[in-house]
C-alpha cells in the first residue's frame, strides 16, 4: 500500500476504457501508480487530455508523457500510413490477421520505458491495460508476451538481476476479462467513462468516428454491460 502523495509502481495510461479502469482499480485496492503515457505521433493525440483528465478525477499524479519517435518509423495506419480501417462485419474479433492499426513494437516498447521508469524511482509494480478476449488481434497484448517480456525484464535489469527473488511484479488485472466485464468493473469503482477515449481516428473535438475497431469493441462493450454510453460519436 502506498502512503498519501508518494507512488508505488508505474501504469501505462492511454486514456482509453481499458488503461483507465486499471488506474480505478490499482486506486481501489490503495495503490498510487505514477500514470505513464506517451506522444508517439499517434493520430489520437487527443488521447494524451483524457489521460491527464482521468489521473486527476482518480487524485493520481500528473501523468509523465513522453515522446517517442514511431512517427518517424512508421508502420502503421495509427502514424498516419494509410487509412484508418473499418471494423469488420463481425466485429474486430473476427478480422483475419493484424489490422493495419497495430504499431510495430509498441507494448515492447511502451513496457521497456516503465520498467526503466519504475527502476529509477525504486518502484516494481508495473500496472498494464491489455485485454486479450474483445482486442484488434495484436500480438503485443496476449499473456505469452507479458510473460516472455517480464523474463526478460528480470534478466535485463539492475534491480531483476540482482534480487534473490522475481523483482517485477506484472498487474494485467483485465487479461482475461471482456469489454462488457472491464465496463461493470469501472461503472462499479465509479471510473467516469466519459474521460476516456477509445477511438483510432478522432475529429479535432474528440468525438468518435464510430467505425474503427476500437469504437465498434466500446460500443457493443457498453450494450452489452447494459450501462449507457458516454461516447459523443460524429455521426
Amino acid at each position: 500500500m502506498s502512503r498519501k502523495g508518494q507512488i508505488d509502481g508505474i501504469a501505462l495510461a492511454s486514456g482509453g476504457l481499458d488503461s483507465s479502469t486499471v488506474l480505478a482499480i490499482a486506486v481501489s485496492e490503495g495503490h498510487r501508480p505514477l500514470p505513464l503515457t506517451f506522444s508517439y505521433g499517434q493520430k489520437h493525440s487527443i488521447e494524451i487530455e483524457s489521460a491527464r483528465a482521468v489521473a486527476r478525477s482518480l487524485d493520481l499524479p500528473e501523468p509523465l508523457v513522453l515522446s517517442l519517435p514511431f512517427g518517424e518509423i512508421g508502420g502503421s495506419a495509427l502514424l498516419g500510413d494509410g487509412a484508418i480501417p473499418e471494423e469488420p462485419a463481425l466485429g474486430a474479433t473476427s478480422r483475419e490477421g493484424i489490422p493495419s492499426t497495430y504499431v510495430p513494437a509498441r507494448n515492447l516498447v511502451f513496457l521497456s520505458v516503465a520498467v526503466a521508469t519504475a527502476e529509477s524511482r525504486g518502484v516494481r509494480d508495473i500496472w498494464i491495460g491489455v485485454n486479450a478476449l474483445d482486442f484488434s488481434g495484436y500480438p503485443d497484448c496476449r499473456p505469452e508476451f507479458l510473460d516472455a517480456f517480464f523474463k526478460a525484464a528480470e534478466r535485463g535489469t539492475r534491480e531483476g538481476s540482482t534480487s534473490s527473488e522475481p523483482w517485477w511484479r506484472l498487474r494485467a488485472p483485465l487479461v482475461e476479462l471482456t469489454k462488457a466485464e472491464i465496463i461493470q468493473r469501472g461503472t462499479e469503482l465509479g471510473l467516469d467513462h466519459s474521460l476516456t477515449i477509445s477511438c483510432y481516428d478522432p475529429d479535432p473535438a474528440g468525438r468518435a468516428c464510430g467505425r474503427c475497431d476500437s469504437c465498434g469493441l466500446r460500443r457493443r462493450g457498453f450494450e452489452e454491460a447494459q450501462v449507457a454510453d458516454p461516447t459523443f460519436y460524429r455521426q
